[in-house]
Parts: C-alpha cells; structure tokens; sequence
C-alpha cells in the first residue's frame, strides 16, 4: 500500500499540536497495516465528501483519506470535527 499526501494535508499536518502528531503517526502504523482495524474507527462519508473516507486519531481529531486505487491511497485532509465543513 502506498499513501500519499495532498499538500492541504501537509498544511494542515504541520498546524497540529505535537501529542496529536505523536499519536497520528501511532494511527499511520495501524492504518498500514489493516485500514479497517477497530482502533481507527474508520467510517466512509456522507453528503458531498461521499466520496471519501476518515478515521480518527483521538477524540476531535481526525484524517480524511480517499482509496484512489487498489493499493493508492490519498491523505486530503487531517483536524478536528471542522474539516468536515
């Protein structure tokens, strides 16, 4: 699997506190290894994100992510409950 990072994701990425970017890159490990894995808590979107899908890091925080191909995945967006608007 490879992932790959849109550049608002690293924007975004780069503005979180340092325990959250601790415990994302704690997240990125699971996520490698199984996307689904009950400790993500991944969920696909509605409305006009439905296209896409996301996961949380802790609590408020979450990365919002696309499976563009069979083993190509895009991180777009990564922050609290507010990427979602």
């Amino acid at each position: 699997m490879r992932i790959y990072y849109s550049s608002k994701f690293e924007r975004e990425y780069r503005k979180l506190p340092k325990e959250i970017k601790i415990v994302a890159e704690e997240k990125g490990v699971i996520f490698r290894k199984n996307p689904f894995d009950p400790r993500l808590d991944t969920h696909k979107l509605h409305g006009r994100l439905k296209e896409y899908w996301a996961f949380s890091i802790v609590d408020k925080y979450r990365i919002i992510f696309e499976f563009a191909e069979k083993d190509i995945i895009w991180f777009h967006s990564v922050g609290d409950h507010s990427i979602y608007q």
